[in-house]
């Protein structure tokens, strides 16, 4: 579990394809504390460290991940949010978080408003749903949705976040992981049920 709280940003420094997977190399100040084994959140996605060599770190993603998150088209170069899990008896400053993208969105506009951003992200009609003032974690970030429809929503930017996240590489047209709040989640699924 993740708070979409981000500790780090990462970059992608190699990307190699073995069978139908990737392993994803990436360098951050945070890699002399990471350990094998040790699950941490990749722009939202929950990826499990599979080595570790000097200020460098290896993850491994499937092809069930590579389908349904934007890792697909991860480069090197490319700059990642990182969030390593939730400790018991910490704050929860974001929102629970699982690590696990339930679709991809598009940004469709980036509005600078004189101290802060807002973006616009459309995602496909599905059983995802969002609600105004509602948690959504974008590329791993916890953020407050502030425009909800049926298939897109808005959120704004605290400059802050801006600066300390992926968000300040974000352009209008660029892909992103979606993970839309667990409770809206459960009941979306038991109305569905229930019809």
């Amino acid at each position: 579990m993740f708070t979409g709280i981000v500790e780090h940003l990462a970059e992608i420094v190699d990307i190699k394809k073995t069978k139908n997977n990737l392993d994803i190399t990436l360098s951050c100040e945070l890699t002399s504390e990471f350990k094998i084994d040790q699950s941490v959140s990749h722009n939202g996605i929950c990826l499990t460290v599979v080595n570790i060599s000097n200020k460098s770190y290896t993850v491994t993603a499937i092809e069930e991940t590579i389908n349904k998150t934007t890792i697909k088209n991860w480069k090197v170069g490319d700059i990642i949010n990182l969030e390593r899990a939730m400790k018991i008896g910490d704050r929860l400053d974001g929102h629970m978080i699982q690590g696990h993208v339930d679709q991809v969105g598009k940004c469709i506009n980036v509005d600078e408003k004189k101290g802060s951003w807002e973006f616009i992200i459309e995602h496909k009609k599905s059983n995802n749903i969002t609600v105004e003032k509602g948690s959504i974690a974008i590329n791993g970030v916890s953020l407050t949705v502030i425009d909800s429809k049926v298939t897109q929503f808005k959120v704004a930017i605290i400059p802050y976040t801006f600066d300390n996240t992926s968000f300040k590489t974000l352009n209008k047209g660029d892909v992103v992981n979606l993970e839309f709040d667990i409770l809206g989640k459960y009941l979306a699924k038991m109305a569905l049920n229930f019809k």
